[in-house]
């Protein structure tokens, strides 16, 4: 695969993921946070960030 090819798709890949993860909070009524930032640096590590990351906010936990 082609160099530039590669990181044009990496770029729409991050991009869309990052997309995906605004939309969601919006749909949600949630807060994104960071996570989007994240999502356009690090791909599918970010969306499992924003899933799986589990703040301390009730409880005290």
């Amino acid at each position: 695969m082609d160099l530039s090819a590669f990181l044009l798709a990496t770029l729409v890949t991050h991009v869309g993921l990052a997309g995906f993860v605004t939309g969601h909070a919006v749909l949600t009524d949630g807060d994104a946070g960071n996570w989007p930032y994240i999502t356009l640096a690090l791909g599918l590590a970010g969306v499992a960030g924003y899933f799986f990351y589990d703040e301390a906010t009730e409880g005290g936990r």
